[in-house]
């Protein structure tokens, strides 16, 4: 939230979205992997398009500090409507593709343990304010450089790259039931293979003591079974 850097602050939102990933793949549960699976998916379209919005701010100013924008949205509408509905994808808002993995993530995890899932809770406040405070500081406000007035507003080639990115984040949001029944097995399937099997526990072999047998006997013995066991194996 300290981070004066737009370019790095976006950076550091996705290491939250691939924390979700881990955890969601160390629960080990079949709904917690699809969500792990489909936060990668959705974390390469709402970060690849932050990354995008940031980069098409950086070609019109030249710098990624925050403390130089502000007031953006009055000579850029188009450019901010876009980066604020980018910037609810990668909080989580729900109809959007954030929110179905990160869900998915946390339910499962909360099957496992309910711990680890009360604390990644907090991840998702903690991304919302961090995100909306820079939306905030970049676009709301008073313009306080002059070089802002006449920042030219996104491009029809920028509009018609960002739509599309637009249409994807919505459509994995509301329909993202095509992506979870088709990675539903897959994971079912790792699961299997990578759960441990209950261990095989051998009974060691008893050996009663005859009468008037002494412990080196007793021992000698053991140690003679044991060997012909071993012959009969091989």
């Amino acid at each position: 939230m300290v981070q004066p850097n737009l370019k790095k602050l976006v950076a550091y939102s996705s290491v939250s979205h691939l924390g979700f990933v881990v955890l969601g793949i160390f629960a080990f549960h079949s709904i917690s992997m699809q969500g792990a699976v489909y936060q990668m998916l959705a974390h390469g379209i709402s970060t690849g398009a932050l990354f995008l919005l940031v980069g098409m701010l950086y070609d019109r100013r030249h710098t990624f500090e925050i403390s130089e924008y502000g007031g953006l949205a009055t000579p850029m509408p188009k450019l901010a409507a876009f980066f604020l509905f980018v910037a609810l994808s990668s909080l989580g808002l729900p109809m959007l593709n954030g929110f179905v993995g990160e869900y998915l993530v946390l339910l499962g995890t909360y099957q496992r343990h309910w711990q680890w899932a009360s604390w990644a809770a907090l991840g998702v406040i903690l991304s919302a304010c961090y995100l909306l405070w820079s939306y905030q500081r970049v676009f709301f406000g008073e313009i306080t450089r002059e070089k802002n007035r006449t920042l030219p507003d996104a491009s029809a080639r920028e509009k018609w790259i960002l739509l599309t990115m637009a249409v994807v984040t919505l459509w994995m949001g509301v329909g993202s039931t095509f992506i979870t029944k088709r990675t539903a097995t897959a994971t079912q399937d790792a699961i299997d293979q990578v759960e441990l099997q209950r261990p095989y526990e051998a009974a060691a072999p008893n050996f009663a003591p005859s009468g008037g047998a002494t412990p080196q006997q007793d021992s000698s013995s053991a140690a003679k079974a044991i060997s012909s066991e071993k012959l009969v194996i091989r």
